[in-house]
């Protein structure tokens, strides 16, 4: 995925982040669901366009190792009030298979954003080799990812970790309110750390008590070091300087 796409479907969720902060249920719920921020501008030109049809979608899946190796987060391309249903996974001879589908029955916009999945890895899967990701469903693609290299730093249970998916798109994973996902303002890399801001939560947001895995979009600018160990430090809302090991390359 290039920059200037990501930096453009970002765009799109500017005016829809703050709409969808406030909302008590989500439009569709998954194994995992994910949030995108806003660009890095931090501004949109206009409010998504509600559909009662579908949702117009990408056939295009990146993918980052998070949580130590222990899941994948799966990023799709569509409408921002619907979060993508994730199926349970299956994995043979080297191969993830996961179906990724629209949910039923949902009226969304009809814009275009980045949303991260999460998918917890089946047994037999070794972070450390190269894994393919096959994906089923509405979103159906292909990717890979390369097995992580060096000592792999597991996070304990219900810790944010991060991953890269692209060069400048990292994924961010954290744990609570389904409906209530972190949504991050700004991402400045500068050599071997990536710091990110997220926005403080409005007063009166009312949150389901769930413990969900969601995945947050992060488009990263600046320049990040290619031969050091890149940390991410998480500020902001839930996050208090929090510093986690971005796993993979950017």
């Amino acid at each position: 995925m290039t920059r200037p796409r990501l930096l453009l479907a970002l765009a799109f969720l500017g005016a829809g982040a703050a709409v969808l902060a406030g909302c008590a249920t989500p439009s569709g719920t998954g194994a995992g669901a994910g949030s995108a921020g806003p660009s890095a501008s931090g501004s949109a030109s206009a409010s998504p366009e509600p559909s009662s049809s579908g949702v117009a979608g990408s056939d295009d899946v990146e993918a980052a190792w998070l949580d130590g190796g222990r899941g994948v987060g799966l990023v799709t391309f569509g409408s921002s009030s619907c979060l993508p249903v994730v199926g349970e996974p299956t994995y043979a001879d080297g191969v993830l298979t996961v179906d990724i589908s629209d949910p039923d029955g949902e009226a969304c916009t009809r814009d275009l954003v980045p949303r991260g999945s999460y998918v917890g890895l089946p047994e037999g899967v070794d972070p450390t080799r190269e894994l393919e990701i096959v994906v089923t469903g509405t979103y159906a693609d292909d990717t890979d990812l390369d097995g992580l290299e060096g000592e792999i730093a597991v996070p304990e249970e219900f810790a944010p970790s991060a991953g890269w998916a692209d060069d400048d798109m990292m994924l961010v994973l954290s744990w609570g309110s389904s409906t209530c996902p972190p949504v991050w303002e700004s991402a400045e890399a500068a050599g071997s750390e990536v710091l990110v801001s997220f926005a403080e939560p409005v007063s009166d947001q009312v949150c389901t008590a769930d413990m969900a895995p969601r995945v947050t979009v992060v488009a990263v600018t600046g320049d990040v070091d290619d031969d050091a160990a890149v940390t991410a430090v998480l500020s902001g809302a839930e996050f208090a300087d929090i510093r986690v090991p971005v796993l993979g390359r950017a």
